[in-house]
């Protein structure tokens, strides 16, 4: 059975609420800060002399730290309720809640039709490819993802990439054969100084990587849907697509080109119906014979059968995932018998810098709808 938080008495939580008229910032967050009449909507009874809850669940075990840091974050507050239930039992409990946060859970129709009281549906963090848009709007229910660019997920991102890249050029797995050999010297690495980086999908993440990518002397090409004009200068910087981060700059009509000329390539896509499989056959072909691919985004996007023969043939170099095309993924699976695949758990977002920002994001949501204030923090979609 999920878990719960035991409901609070009136008195209990109206204490919790006029006895605290100060919060103390901790080390990573500031907490929510309530207005007077703010403090009246928290106060609120219902008809039957009970605290209004608001609810909020977090579908299945995986990601811990996003409902436990929402959870300790709201810990002050008795009448939001923070509970994480399996993936099997969203079903027969999400007509119970108010909010509900994805993560990994796909939300169809059929689950959504029972989220009687369900308001808000988001993700912790920002793919919103497991949830049925149409059928969430069909029921008014708001779907919401959570910006990377200001949470430290697309900076937590990019710098996994980076982990990933030179632990394919330094050989992270022959080093630890050496070592368990007792070897000295070997194996012989390569480094990132001259190498032609082609990022596939220049957003919050991609942006954040090539900023990082500069001081490794590389060459650095992107694509995007659109580049920002050459007149908007001021934007170009803020938003991270000046000519100072790219060398070069295609759309989607470039991506066979560009993955010609790159030693590793670096998949930063959204997923959807138009970039599933993108990274196929044709396209690992194009690549340069020892090239490495890097996915930091859905394992979806890349062509499983492709990666798979290419692995086999030695055309490509490397592959460095933190996301799989089924999650978790099997450690038995073909893929990873080879030494030069390096996965990680889906983990490139998850540190505490940006779970705790993500964490007060949600927690200041469930605050603001249940005290009926305009939602901040958070990017709808529908």
């Amino acid at each position: 059975m999920y878990r719960k938080i035991a409901s609070q008495s009136f008195s209990t939580a109206l204490k919790a609420v006029v006895g605290k008229t100060q919060f103390a910032p901790s080390q990573h967050h500031r907490r929510f800060s309530h207005s007077s009449g703010c403090l009246g909507k928290l106060q609120e009874m219902k008809s039957d002399g009970t605290v209004s809850i608001t609810r909020v669940l977090f579908c299945g075990p995986h990601f811990p730290a996003s409902h436990n840091y929402t959870r300790e974050y709201l810990q002050s507050y008795p009448f939001i309720k923070v509970d994480d239930a399996p993936l099997d039992e969203i079903p027969d409990v999400i007509g119970n809640y108010d909010i509900c946060v994805v993560k990994n859970m796909r939300l169809n129709s059929d689950i959504i039709a029972r989220a009687n009281t369900m308001k808000l549906i988001m993700q912790f963090g920002v793919g919103l490819e497991g949830v049925d848009i149409d059928a969430a709007t069909k029921h008014g229910i708001k779907v919401a993802r959570i910006p990377s660019d200001g949470t430290g997920n697309a900076t937590s991102c990019a710098e996994m990439t980076i982990y990933l890249m030179l632990g394919l050029l330094r050989k992270q797995y022959e080093m630890q054969v050496a070592i368990q050999q007792r070897k000295l010297g070997d194996p012989i690495g390569d480094t990132l100084l001259g190498k032609t980086i082609f990022i596939l999908g220049f957003g919050n993440i991609g942006i954040n990587l090539a900023k990082r990518l500069r001081p490794f002397g590389v060459k650095i090409l992107a694509t995007k849907r659109s580049w920002p004009s050459c007149n908007s200068d001021v934007s170009n910087i803020e938003n991270g697509t000046h000519d100072d981060l790219v060398d070069e700059k295609g759309s989607h009509q470039d991506i066979l080109k560009f993955a010609s000329c790159a030693d590793i390539v670096v998949c930063c896509l959204a997923m959807n119906s138009e970039t599933a499989g993108i990274i196929d056959k044709a396209f690992i072909s194009s690549m340069r014979k020892g090239a490495l691919l890097i996915n930091i985004a859905r394992g979806g996007l890349l062509e499983y059968d492709a990666v798979l023969h290419n692995l086999e043939t030695g055309h490509l170099g490397g592959l460095g995932i933190d996301v799989a095309w089924t999650e978790p993924f099997d450690p038995d699976d073909a893929v990873l018998k080879f030494p030069n695949v390096i996965i990680t758990p889906h983990v490139a977002g998850v540190t505490e810098n940006s779970y705790r920002f993500m964490a007060k994001v949600v927690g200041d949501v469930a605050l603001q709808l249940h005290t009926g204030e305009s939602l901040t923090g958070i990017e709808t979609v529908n």
